[in-house]
């Protein structure tokens, strides 16, 4: 296509196109896809997060705690072309939605504010755009309570993006209201109306002055990659503007540079000139397929997200990078058959609607694939596809115990588990064999609350959460040698064991140990394995009601009877050895504790430390981040019972950004008050 002065400049891409609205959180992304399809006309009118009549946000969840707890997908077309938008939360806890959708689609919009508190939260959704080298435009909303100039704003921005940000408009102003922008690359002036497409006066006057240093600005940017449009920069020769926009093109797909624009989507200012700028320069399928490195072939798809809804069953939304797919396809995974295609849709939010077969680059939901998951690549061809990417979730950093309220819903619930693992991989399921407790890992409070209303309400399953069991144990400190003697009659064979035991302490983490000592047959050799069962069982519950570990148990002695000796017997008097010999052994409790690396803007590590400090830590010290410019590291080792609600602190301490691993260090012993309060409590609960 060749360009001419009415913006439809160089050569754009063709087809179905998949576009992410990403950014902080509460940074208006839902508010943003309800103008582009009140814009678009895939809506009667624009709704409100507010009012609960917003086409994204629309399940019970993200209505009652108004904000997006997952991301939502919606069809429109523009200019009769197909665009599907993907609007992904913006908490820091539901970041793995995006993070899942974010290799199928061709370009990002990252919808931000002009505000400094803001700059962490932008720089991490930054960094994933910039390692998968998505291209991504920069939409400054709210820009009519923004309190710094435009200019001012760029330059607060700037340290979150490794990329030059490329101002393209340049907001105009009447007694301190914005009124409208001039197009720095069209060199016009857009004057706003109120839920209607702006009005386009010439670039004269005022505006044309304050605009050359900006439009000077962009196009020296622009020019770091031009040597052509250098040249015409420094011989003062205005570039045509087919030149600058093919670079604003180029550079954008490449990932060099990242265009700046402006609005406010309440009122759908700005929002017109978005889909233009998306429509000329957004990259396609094609580029999108080549950079997951897919070839033309056999339909292929990835699945962006899993849902699981009790009326309509599971809806698999996936992005088709070969076509087509349509009802009744058979397809798999790497890893395993996914199903046969029950249904193709087309989606605005939570209203399906049935269509034909999906062509390359359109993103649909495909019904009831029972066995695929979120991240999966299906393909319907005779060989098992390879999968594209692989999207690890972030560290989980909260833990709530959970149970079914009703133990006849015990298998419900397990059920009801697998359907949320399936839907959010970061939400991460742990079945502890000691206290038989579920414990459910997530990305923090709000992710497992929202996790915890969708099991009752969308899997109507009542269940009890609670705070999950720390792992103690304990162990010994002296050696002892007891007796473990039981004899019982009670007509007919009696029941009789008799064992005597060296009971010792062992290094930390050296485990269990037992030996047979035996001589001259004192216990039989049938009997032995009893005695060790025995002696296994007792220490599951200890003196101080914990596992003992790091204990050392040898069978030295003992006596049986031909007849009522037994393989019982000699479990039970091993047992009785056991329970009456630890006591004596000065027990002693054991806590378990945790390597914790914390990152942090670094403006926030005094913070961290102090909040270490509260916690009972050993501080190791803090490093800069590495690849993370104004981040730090901040190192200690910390007991497992601090860790509980540390992320908590850490998020209210860093604006919602600070995170943390964690993984085993070591047992250490713990005496006083602390442990005097951990073994009554224990004591009473059991």
């Amino acid at each position: 296509m060749t360009a001419g002065n009415n913006g439809n400049h160089g050569t754009r891409a063709q087809g179905p196109r998949c576009i992410a609205l990403v950014g902080p959180f509460q940074s208006g992304k839902t508010t943003l896809l309800e103008a582009i399809l009140a814009r678009t006309g895939a809506i009667p009118r624009q709704g409100t997060v507010e009012a609960g009549t917003s086409v994204g946000d629309a399940s019970r969840e993200a209505r009652h705690h108004k904000m997006s707890v997952e991301l939502t997908v919606a069809t429109t077309t523009f200019m009769d072309d197909s665009y599907t938008f993907i609007d992904c939360p913006g908490s820091v806890e539901f970041l793995h939605d995006m993070r899942a959708a974010l290799p199928a689609v061709d370009a990002a919009v990252v919808v931000c504010e002009a505000d400094e508190k803001k700059v962490p939260q932008l720089q991490l959704i930054l960094r994933e755009l910039e390692e998968l080298n998505i291209p991504r435009f920069l939409f400054l909303n709210k820009i009519d309570k923004a309190e710094t100039k435009v200019m001012e704003a760029l330059q607060i921005l700037q340290p979150a993006s490794r990329k030059p940000l490329v101002m393209r408009q340049l907001p105009i102003t009447q007694k301190g209201i914005v009124t409208g922008f001039v197009d720095l690359a069209l060199e016009r002036v857009h004057v706003y109306k109120e839920h209607a497409p702006s009005e386009v006066i010439p670039l004269e006057g005022e505006n044309l002055d304050r605009s050359k240093d900006a439009r000077f600005s962009m196009l020296e940017k622009l020019a770091d990659h031009d040597d052509e449009l250098m040249e015409q920069l420094l011989g003062d020769i205005p570039p045509p503007r087919d030149k600058v926009f093919d670079d604003l093109a180029s550079e954008l797909r490449d990932g060099l540079v990242v265009p700046v624009l402006m609005g406010v989507a309440t009122r759908t200012n700005g929002v017109l000139r978005l889909l233009k700028a998306l429509r000329h320069e957004a990259p396609d399928v094609a580029s999108t397929a080549k950079r997951l490195g897919v070839k033309i072939g056999d339909p292929l798809a990835y699945v962006i997200k899993t849902h699981n809804t009790g009326h309509a069953g599971k809806m698999s939304i996936a992005r088709v990078l070969n076509g087509p797919i349509g009802d009744g396809v058979t397809l798999a995974s790497p890893e395993r058959e996914a199903g046969r295609v029950s249904g193709t849709f087309k989606l605005i939010g939570q209203t399906p609607e049935k269509r034909g077969p999906a062509a390359a680059g359109e993103t649909v939901g495909f019904g009831k694939l029972e066995y695929a998951k979120t991240g999966d690549t299906l393909s319907s061809g005779k060989q098992a596809p390879i999968a594209l990417t692989a999207v690890e979730p972030h560290a989980a950093v909260l833990a709530i115990s959970v149970a079914a309220k009703d133990r006849k819903d015990d298998v419900k619930l397990g059920q009801a588990l697998h359907k949320l693992v399936e839907e959010d991989p970061s939400i991460h399921l742990v079945h502890n064999a000691d206290t038989h407790e579920v414990v459910m890992w997530g990305q923090g409070e709000m992710h497992l609350r929202v996790a915890a209303e969708k099991l009752a309400v969308r899997f109507g399953v009542a269940i009890g959460t609670g705070r999950p069991s720390v792992g103690y144990r304990e162990s010994i400190r002296k050696p002892v040698q007891v007796r473990g003697r039981h004899k019982k009659q009670s007509g007919g064979h009696g029941q009789f064991g008799d064992v005597v035991f060296d009971i010792k302490p062992l290094p930390r983490s050296a485990g269990f140990k037992f030996e047979d000592k035996i001589s001259g047959g004192v216990v039989p050799r049938n009997y032995i394995p009893s005695v060790e069962e025995g002696v296994i069982n007792a220490l599951k519950h200890g003196p101080l009601g914990f596992p003992v570990v790091d204990v050392a148990v040898a069978l030295i002695d003992g006596s049986y009877h031909t007849v009522d000796s037994s393989d019982m017997a000699f479990q039970t008097a091993a047992r009785i050895g056991i329970v009456e010999g630890l006591p004596q052994c000065q027990p002693v409790l054991l806590e378990p504790i945790y390597l914790v690396e914390i990152v942090c803007p670094a403006d926030a590590t005094a913070k961290m430390n102090a909040i270490l400090s509260g916690r009972r830590c050993q501080i190791l010290g803090f490093d800069t981040r590495e690849g993370w410019d104004g981040w730090d590291v901040v190192r200690a080792r910390m007991p497992e019972s601090e860790i509980g609600d540390l992320i908590i602190e850490v998020r209210s301490a860093t604006a919602g950004v600070g995170s943390f691993t964690f993984k085993f260090d070591h047992m250490a012993e713990l005496t006083g008050k602390t442990a005097d309060q951990i073994v009554a409590a224990r004591r009473m609960a059991a």
